[in-house]
C-alpha cells in the first residue's frame, strides 16, 4: 500500500462513513476557494494563493477518496 493510500484508509476508518459524508467546508472556506478560483481565472492570483489553492485541491481529493473508501467498507 502506498503512503497516500494509507492516509486515505486511516481517515476513512477513523472518521467513519457517516461523519465523512456529513463533512462540508465552512461558508468562509468555500468563499475563499471561490475567490482563489476567480483570481486564477483572471490571472491575478499570487504564488502563495496558488499554493493555497493547490493544497485545497489535494485535500479535497483525499477527502473524496476517504469518503468512497468508507462507503465501500459499510457496503461490504
Amino acid at each position: 500500500m502506498k503512503p497516500f493510500e494509507e492516509i486515505v484508509s486511516f481517515i476513512a476508518s477513523a472518521a467513519g462513513a457517516e461523519r465523512l459524508n456529513a463533512f462540508r467546508p465552512t461558508k468562509a472556506a468555500q468563499q475563499r476557494v471561490e475567490l482563489l478560483l476567480a483570481r486564477l481565472k483572471d490571472g491575478t492570483i499570487r504564488a502563495t494563493e496558488r499554493r493555497e489553492l493547490d493544497l485545497f485541491v489535494q485535500l479535497d481529493h483525499v477527502m473524496s477518496l476517504a469518503k468512497a473508501k468508507a462507503r465501500a467498507k459499510t457496503a461490504a
